[in-house]
């Protein structure tokens, strides 16, 4: 077993079993002080990190109304280098799947659904992945929303968090449906006066959020290295509301039917799952899906934070 810290949750309160999964809470963790978060441990875990698990993202500035997302490779520099790279840079790192590659990662991520599901009155989770994200100063993450249950610890740096109601106009079935069908949680539309509607936190190490299913955010770093770990997770409810929003989805794109329930339970409801599960079958969603994007550029080892488009470079 890994040296876990006991217990990961400092703080819990009343209002936050009360409000759990209802309202944007912050509570506060210990994950910060863990060995395991150290840039020394992240740079080792980046020297062997699977291809297949990172994603490296190019990310526009601040306050910029076009859009840029972009795919990388972190061309073969070991990690700290990778980790001063994304401190001179304006991009971030996502390390998915982390528990699958070092079991230790898992064993944090068990011990902190233990804790939840004492503290909120067995909450019983399933499917439980974590991630580790080393991100920019001043970068951003753009409005989106997720379908699993989400948490997010802070453990290095601070970072500005938009909470927005998961109501509409913020969020429609519509939109839910689009991203069951297609896995693109970053086409949905934002307007800048959403803020005035959003719970904004500041995080630093040490702070966790938790916000309501399917709640629409955004990210803002400060002027610092940020490092974050996320969680997603699933229930029998949660399930259930997936299974929902790719069944409305799967009869207002492909058979031109305007769902009126949302339902979970119930005929309907059943008569939906066998829906998705059939189409799921027939793996007529991987061919409705976008194809995954391309790597375009890969990290400069000459100049931290500097990338090489790799069309450049094979020139």
């Amino acid at each position: 077993m890994s040296d876990l810290l006991q217990p990961i949750f400092t703080n819990w309160q009343p209002e936050h079993t009360r409000d759990w999964g209802q309202a944007p809470i912050s509570l506060s963790h210990s994950l910060h002080k863990h060995t395991l978060f150290s840039f020394d441990a992240l740079a080792e875990l980046i020297d062997n990190y699977p291809r297949e698990h990172y994603a490296l993202v190019h990310m526009g500035a601040q306050g910029s109304a076009r859009r840029t997302w972009r795919e990388g490779d972190i061309g073969g520099l070991k990690g700290q280098q990778v980790i001063e790279a994304i401190r001179s840079g304006r991009m971030w790192l996502n390390l998915r799947n982390i528990g699958r590659v070092d079991g230790r990662y898992a064993e944090m991520l068990d011990q902190m659904f233990i804790e939840i599901r004492d503290n909120v009155g067995g909450y019983e989770t399933y499917g439980r992945t974590s991630g580790i994200l080393i991100s920019s100063p001043n970068a951003q993450v753009y409005y989106h929303m997720d379908l699993p249950g989400q948490s997010l610890a802070q453990i290095h740096g601070k970072k500005r968090v938009y909470v927005y109601p998961n109501t509409a106009p913020f969020l429609t079935p519509e939109q839910l449906e689009s991203i069951a069908l297609y896995e693109v949680e970053v086409d949905v539309p934002y307007e800048p006066w959403y803020d005035r509607h959003a719970k904004v936190f500041e995080i630093e190490g040490g702070e966790m959020l938790h916000w309501p299913l399917n709640a629409p955010h955004r990210v803002e770093n400060l002027d610092c290295l940020n490092v974050s770990m996320t969680t997603e997770y699933w229930t029998e409810d949660i399930r259930r509301n997936q299974m929902i929003n790719m069944a409305n989805g799967i009869l207002r794109q492909k058979a031109g039917l305007a769902p009126k329930s949302r339902a979970t339970s119930g005929p309907g409801f059943w008569a939906k799952a066998a829906l998705q599960a059939g189409v799921r079958r027939t793996g007529l969603l991987k061919q409705m899906r976008k194809a995954k994007r391309p790597i375009e550029f890969k990290l400069d080892g000459a100049r931290p934070g500097g990338i090489v488009e790799l069309q450049q470079a094979a020139e």
